[in-house]
């Protein structure tokens, strides 16, 4: 039996708008079956790191937003920047870059069938889903992924449950940084998205409405003033997400569904396109099982670096030391952000 096609990804978000524009760059035949209608809205900072910025510029894929050159770490007593080396990030509606993603894919006549995945079966050689038969399969289908449900690629859900909510603003950005306010309740990220506008993402495991946590962060409210909401509130999570393995025969995951520590270091886009190469790579070669070992080795850092910071995070005596630690720090703290964009 011949496939329709080489690749069939599920979801046209970042990661699987990603991976079908490098393919079809490639030479190889793709399909991406996404039932939610563009543009796709998510609940997330929109702060794009400056290697994830050059990557997409790579792919042919055309941003417009606010740069940002670094990050500031905020709390009641402290303040501390860490300034890119590398080049600026950019502050991107999520909007925007899906919509800049879509505007690729069809330039690239990449087909977007708007239905649902559904059942997935497969042999040695083939994988037949959403009508479709393809020799792999790439599923980017988000944080609570049931592809990876279907093939019981799912790990041990214990621990702390963070949750994220994002809210935009209808005022000038005061600063050319993400700012991250730290109190008790989680943190809140600040991200300049356009000349008029900012976004505020609070991460945080307590319950409660957006509003009733931006009372925890009191200097953060007095700087947005009463400015008007510019959009309604956003929710996702649980945040954290363990995955056993990455493949499964054909079928292989990638972005938040490949599995996701915590939204705390803001990498969750850069380490998808980063994964996303490595997968095409593999497909390329018509060797899937190297995508585990590629994937872990591209990423490893990252969640390293947002393991360890959500630890100490969570462990009460050393979490109010960690913007004071920074502060005193600050050449560490500078090589770290630094690592991570």
């Amino acid at each position: 039996m011949r496939p329709d096609v080489d690749l069939l990804v599920a979801g046209a978000g970042p990661a699987g708008a990603a991976v079908a524009i490098r393919a079809a760059l490639a030479g190889l035949s793709v399909v991406v079956v996404e039932p939610r209608s563009a543009p796709i809205d998510k609940a997330c900072g929109e702060g794009i790191a400056h290697s994830a910025v050059s990557y997409l510029s790579r792919l042919g894929v055309e941003l417009t937003g606010r740069p940002f050159h670094g990050i500031r770490y905020l709390d009641d007593a402290h303040s501390v920047d860490a300034l890119f080396t590398a080049g600026p990030g950019l502050g991107v509606r999520r909007t925007t870059l899906h919509a800049a993603l879509m505007s690729r894919l069809a330039s690239l006549n990449i087909p977007v069938i708007p239905t649902r995945m559904g059942p997935i079966t497969q042999t040695p050689d083939l994988v037949t889903a959403g009508g479709l038969t393809a020799r792999y399969l790439a599923a980017a289908d988000g944080l609570h992924s049931p592809i990876r449900r279907q093939f019981e690629l799912c790990g041990d859900s214990s621990g702390e449950v963070r949750r994220g909510l994002r809210q935009h603003f209808q005022v000038s950005p005061w600063t050319d940084l993400v700012e991250v306010y730290w109190s008790k309740l989680g943190e809140a990220y600040v991200t300049p998205v356009a000349d008029d506008l900012v976004g505020v993402a609070i991460l945080t495991s307590a319950r409660g409405t957006f509003d009733s946590h931006l009372d925890a962060f009191p200097a953060l409210k007095r700087r947005l003033g009463g400015a008007p909401a510019a959009s309604a509130v956003m929710g996702a999570g649980p945040l954290r997400q363990r995955v056993r393995a990455r493949t499964a025969g054909r079928v292989l995951l990638v972005g938040d569904a490949a599995g996701y520590v915590d939204a705390l270091t803001g990498e969750g886009i850069a380490v998808a396109l980063r994964t996303s190469a490595e997968l095409v790579d593999c497909l390329r070669a018509d060797r899937p099982q190297d995508y585990e070992a590629a994937w872990r080795r591209v990423s490893w850092e990252c969640r390293l670096l947002t393991a360890s910071l959500l630890w100490a995070r969570n462990r009460p005596l050393l979490a109010p030391r960690i913007v004071p630690a920074a502060a005193t720090l600050p050449g560490v703290y500078r090589t770290i952000v630094n690592r991570l964009s």
